[in-house]
């Protein structure tokens, strides 16, 4: 009886030992941990993800680059959204751009002084700036912070938006932006970052990352 109790209480210890043993050999998960590792000069950079998205396409490129560098993701809505039917709003963006009319913004970023790194995410309206991101550029100093434009358009290209950011930050260090082609909301084309066209789109905006030096 005293060697079987003795043989059972060394299974056990066994059994605990290698239970231990495999615990710890289980790796640690970071979380909200980018998928690339950040350039080192970025480690200690406060980062802010600030976009303008009407049919998602925009909110998904901005996510994706959210995923690789991490920082603070905000969408920016107005006071008085826009209407639902496209050919309204293309009238009224038209006349607001000819006016110089900046709507209110109902998103308000708390300390903008606290980021280093802002990326600014908008469609091409009119081959144009959209009026809201004027108003968020209008709104808030970026003097001092580096400023990271990204873009989707229909497929006629990013217009004069790039030129008008760099107009618009002139104290700001504006790096080079990103684009490709999205939805075309005039042919009913609306969503289209999703199975092939979404992966082509990740690794599109890695190998701008890597091109501008923000990831490694």
């Amino acid at each position: 009886m005293i060697k079987l109790t003795t043989q059972w209480l060394m299974l056990c210890i066994l059994l605990f030992s290698m239970t231990s043993c495999s615990g710890a050999q289980q790796p640690k998960i970071a979380k909200d941990k980018p998928l690339m590792e950040k350039d080192d000069s970025l480690q200690n950079k406060k980062i802010l993800i600030v976009y303008l998205s009407r049919t998602k396409n925009t909110k998904a490129v901005a996510e994706i680059i959210h995923k690789e560098v991490g920082g603070d993701l905000v969408a920016l809505e107005l006071v008085r959204p826009y209407p639902e039917n496209y050919q309204q709003i293309v009238a009224q963006v038209s006349k607001e751009n000819d006016e110089g009319y900046l709507p209110p913004l109902k998103s308000q970023i708390e300390d903008i002084n606290q980021y280093d790194l802002v990326f600014l995410g908008f469609p091409t309206w009119g081959m144009q700036l959209p009026p809201p991101m004027k108003s968020f550029l209008n709104q808030y100093d970026l003097s001092g912070k580096t400023v990271v434009p990204f873009n989707t358009n229909g497929g006629y290209g990013i217009g004069s938006s790039f030129e008008t950011v760099k107009k618009l930050c002139p104290n700001s260090k504006v790096l080079e932006g990103f684009s490709t082609k999205g939805g075309v909301e005039r042919d009913g084309i609306l969503y289209v970052m999703e199975g092939e066209k979404e992966k082509q789109v990740q690794l599109e905006v890695q190998s701008w990352l890597k091109k501008i030096g923000l990831i490694n």
